[in-house]
């Protein structure tokens, strides 16, 4: 299998779990991913196979959305209800869900969870988490472009933001501006690099639709002057003007090639995907 496929995660498994499945299932090793999912998490994971696995340094932070809920009264360790217990506190419910939501709309530096897999001097922060050790305070820059109520009673809401939003800091922070303590009690991924929830099919299911790395890789296409010079990663010139382009012939995905001197039509073999 070479493509891409878009699963529909299930709750409880990590995103490496859903790579050894998918390994024993087509008994082939070359699986990766383009964005991972907390193990409590469900929802669109986007899965890269075969030769497609070549285009993982190549695939831009896209936009994402997704559709979680908030639970009151408590904080944990992970931002999430699924971690332990810090603290319990009494719930104020005189606040405006719609309104407060909102306040999240724009740029922000946002505080990332103590249990994410962000590196602190080479050690994943739930790391220190685990050893009981001192969680340094990072923060993160990210955008939210929207937010919107789903159900009120509930305290959910769907959210469209960047790249690299942690959105069981969202519940954590939605507490602070509502005088709780607040976790994320669920959360469903609805849109991820460029693919819907609708597009997103079951682990189990009988046959996986496969995509071509063009659904993914956002470079310009060009077609390729001397196939078999590109085929064998040699030199060439190019007659473009973008610097990093994907090279074709009728159709197939040859290499994804680089401008090799500034204001020259000179290019160099970055990445064969054959």
């Amino acid at each position: 299998m070479n493509g891409i496929i878009v699963i529909n995660k299930p709750a409880n498994m990590t995103s490496l779990d859903v790579i050894a499945c998918l390994r024993r299932r087509y008994k082939q090793k070359k699986f990766g991913h383009a964005g991972t999912l907390d193990p409590m998490a469900t929802g669109v994971m986007v899965v890269l196979a075969g030769t497609a696995t070549k285009i993982l340094p190549y695939i831009q932070d896209t936009d994402k959305q997704y559709i979680a809920s908030i639970q009151l009264g408590a904080k944990y360790d992970t931002d999430d209800v699924f971690g332990q217990i810090e603290q319990e506190a009494q719930i104020h419910t005189d606040f405006d869900f719609e309104a407060v939501l909102k306040t999240f709309i724009g740029k922000q530096h946002q505080k990332v969870p103590k249990a994410s897999a962000k590196k602190i001097q080479g050690k994943k922060m739930y790391e220190y988490l685990r050893e009981g050790l001192e969680v340094p305070d990072v923060y993160t820059d990210i955008e939210i472009y929207d937010v919107s109520v789903i159900d009120q009673q509930e305290l959910s809401f769907s959210i469209d933001c960047s790249s690299g939003t942690y959105i069981r800091s969202v519940c954590r922070d939605f507490g602070q501006k509502t005088n709780n303590l607040a976790a994320m009690k669920s959360l469903v991924r609805t849109k991820a690099n460029g693919f819907s929830i609708e597009q997103a099919q079951d682990l189990d299911a009988q046959e996986h639709v496969v995509y071509p790395i063009n659904k993914l890789l956002n470079l310009p296409e060009i077609q390729a002057p001397e196939p078999d010079r590109i085929r064998n990663g040699q030199t060439v010139q190019l007659d473009c003007d973008d610097d990093l382009v994907l090279v074709m012939d009728q159709g197939e995905n040859l290499a994804i090639y680089k401008r090799k001197y500034e204001g020259k039509n000179w290019f160099s073999c970055e990445r064969g995907l054959r």
